[in-house]
Order: structure tokens, then sequence, then C-alpha cells
């Protein structure tokens, strides 16, 4: 469990994700299939996973920037504390969800 509020969202008060409005994601490149390198992977909860720690090689660096660019050209805000993370404008505007994953995926 982690009890650190910037990097878990407390679930009395939500989270982009609960509203429908945030993901995590990373970019594959189609023709290996492989995940490109971001220097860290998900839920990394140190200073190597914020969009301005600099101490990585220049191809991960541009990695990121891709991803970044690439999210924020489509209204995506980037959470700044973790590379993979990105929500939609104001998303304490939206509804918080409780929906059991099981019901989620028969809605599909």
């Amino acid at each position: 469990m982690v009890k650190d509020e910037d990097y878990v969202a407390h679930p009395r008060n939500g989270s982009g994700h609960n509203r429908g409005v945030a993901v995590d994601l990373t970019i594959i490149n189609l023709s290996n299939n492989n995940e490109l390198n971001m220097g860290t992977g998900f839920d990394n909860f140190s200073d190597t996973a914020h969009h301005n720690f600099t101490k990585l090689p220049e191809d991960l660096l541009k990695n990121r920037t891709l991803l970044k660019s690439t999210m924020e050209k489509y209204g995506f805000r980037a959470y700044e504390k973790e590379w993979w993370h990105y929500s939609w404008p104001d998303a304490a505007k939206f509804e918080i969800l409780d929906i059991e994953f099981k019901k989620l995926m028969k809605e599909l």
C-alpha cells in the first residue's frame, strides 16, 4: 500500500481514474510490439519517474517527450510526478465512479 497521496489518491477524494478521465499509458513500437523505454516502469514512486528528471540517456528523454507532446496535443495534461499518467482537465467536475471491473467488462 502506498500512503503518499502524491502518488495514490485517497478513495474518499477520488482521482481522475475513478472519474473516467485519467489513463496510465506508454508507447508501443508497432514494428516489434515492444514498449519504448521510458527509464522506469509504471508505478515507480521515485524522482526518476518525474517529468522534470533529466538524468537519463537522451533516447529515453525523447521517448518521454514524444508521449507527453502527443497526449498534450489532444488535450490531456501530464501529472508531473508520473511520466505515464495523463488526465483530462478539470477532473473534479466529473462524478466519482464505483464500478466493479466485472460489471464494466460486461458493458463493453
